[in-house]
This record gives C-alpha cells, structure tokens and sequence, in this order.
C-alpha cells in the first residue's frame, strides 16, 4: 500500500512538474520520496534556484512561506496545513518594533524559524548554521536576536565583540533534554561522542562534544572515525545519517526528541497536496516584499 502511493506521488510529481523538498526532520518515507532533503538554509537555496513551479514543501510552516518569499511566482503547497513552529509562535512584529524601539542602533536579526510578518520587521534572516558569520558581518555593534534564545547565546559566545540582545524563545523540543541524561548516557557508553544543536539549553550544550546545525551534525558524523554517537536534535536526522554510517552506533536522550508538527506530515497528505493542488502559501504583498529582504540578506552575508 505504501509502494503504491509512493508511485502515485511520483507519478503526480513528474505529470504536474512538481519538486518536492523535506527537512530532514521529516519522516522516512518522506523523505525517500523527496527530490532534495536537508536543513532549512539548504531547502531555502533550494527553492529559489529551482525551475518548477510548483514546490510541495514537506516542513513547517515558516519554511513553506520562506520558500514562497523567495519565489512569489511559485505555487508552494504545505501537505500538512496546521504543521506550525511553536517557537515561531512565541515573536511578533509589534513586540519587536518595540524593542527595536529600545534599541535604535540594534540590527534585528532573525532565526528563519520565524512567521513572514516577523522576517518583514527584521534586517536579516539565519539559520543555525550560518548564525555566528552572518552576525560577524554585520557592521553593527548591537544585535536584537530572536526568537530563540539558546540559539542566541551560542552566537554570543562566538562573537564576543558584539552585544546580542535576546527574545525568551525556545524549540519545546531542543528543550526536552536534560544535562543529567548527557551524563547518564557518557557513563553507559564509555567514549560516546555527544552532538547538540544550538538551540538546547546552554547545560547541555556545555556538554557537547560538537556544536552545530543539523546539517553540521550530519556531516560530522560521516566524516567522523568515531563509533558512538548521542545525538541531541529531532531524531528525524538518523534517517539519512544511519544510511551512510551502517558501522556506527546512534543514541538519542530518554523518551526521544520529536518534533510534533514536523511529523503531521504523511504520505497520503503529500499525495492529496499534489492531487488538489493544497495546501497554498499565501502571503501579502507588502510583508512579503519585505521579509524578502531579509532573507536575500541572509544568502548574501551567510557564507562569508
């Protein structure tokens, strides 16, 4: 049954010129069928170099309106319609001009975990993966940073010169380890290389044995000759990370670290996404030409 409508999704890709993009916190078989999987600064690129014009993006919802700011011209469908970001969630654009406010001289810089209406009020767009150069970039002594927080101490941590200012965002699911079960885990596996996505909290980053995104994390792990991983970001990643690493060993914190909207999407909603034409982003003109800035800020100051 699941070969079958994988063929469908195929099928109905190919007929209608579609592409289809997962994060790599998506489920197996999405990822499986889609034409490119990766971090949300990889899928971002993606979509606005690619010639279809129609982009069925298996994520959040903040990555389907990156990819339709990039691309207005572009029909980007969400399979899952409610699959939002509870981080995104936690900034808005007037709490933020009002900070801004506070701080005149402050460059506001945004996570690209973030809605249009929040990339519209900012000056530039990150991901964690080019968070710490983009900032170093930025002639600006004074950062607002949002809406994650840990994220936002990680960069200060590598860019002393500056002054981050912080929003009190955080990913509910980066949030559910623990240092405690770092250690539990470093004391059952004697040697256990541990690897955290910025956005945990700072106890269990002081732990990591390597800090990055969840590209970062991959790579790390296929160029690595270690055997034992602890690996603290969405499990999603050991889809693609244990094809290539069929020798190793991977671990992940007690109870698991799933993303619960990263993982609403199925293939029979990929299938009915590409079939009807659903779910389309829509954003307004105005915000988006707006937070188009933002994110063409990002790709041009990001890999410097």
């Amino acid at each position: 049954m699941k070969n079958d409508l994988k063929d469908k999704i195929l099928k109905l890709k190919k007929d209608k010129g579609a592409i289809i993009l997962a994060h790599y916190y998506q489920r197996p078989e999405i990822q499986d069928i889609a034409d490119a999987v990766g971090d949300s600064y990889y899928l971002s690129k993606i979509a606005k170099d690619c010639s279809e014009n129609i982009i069925v993006f298996c994520g959040v919802k903040f990555m389907a309106e990156s990819a339709k700011i990039l691309s207005p011209e572009k029909t980007v469908l969400l399979p899952a319609f409610d699959a939002g970001c509870p981080m995104a969630d936690m900034a808005n654009p007037n709490d933020i001009l009002t900070l801004k406010d506070k701080h005149p001289n402050a460059k506001v810089v945004c996570y690209i975990n973030s809605s249009a209406e929040v990339k519209a009020v900012s000056d530039v767009c990150c991901t964690s993966s080019n968070a710490v150069n983009i900032i170093n970039n930025l002639q600006e002594d004074e950062i607002i940073f949002l809406p994650d927080k840990n994220l936002g101490e990680y960069v200060q941590q590598q860019v002393r010169n500056k002054k981050i200012i912080l929003w009190n965002g955080f990913c509910i699911t980066h949030k559910k380890v623990s240092a405690e079960e770092i250690l539990k885990a470093k004391k059952l596996h004697p040697g256990i290389k541990v690897l955290v996505h910025p956005e945990c909290e700072k106890s269990v980053r002081e732990l990591a044995d390597f800090l990055g995104s969840t590209g970062q994390i991959i790579n790390f792990v296929n160029n690595s000759t270690d055997k034992k991983f602890l690996i603290c970001t969405e499990e999603g990643v050991l889809h693609k990370i244990k094809l290539k690493n069929k020798d190793k060993e991977f671990y992940i914190p007690n109870g698991g670290m799933t993303c619960i909207n990263m993982k609403k999407t199925y293939l029979n909603n990929v299938y009915e996404s590409l079939l009807n034409m659903e779910y389309a982003i829509e954003i307004d003109e105005n915000i988006r030409k707006k937070a188009y800035k933002a994110l063409i800020n990002m790709h041009e100051l990001g890999g410097k």
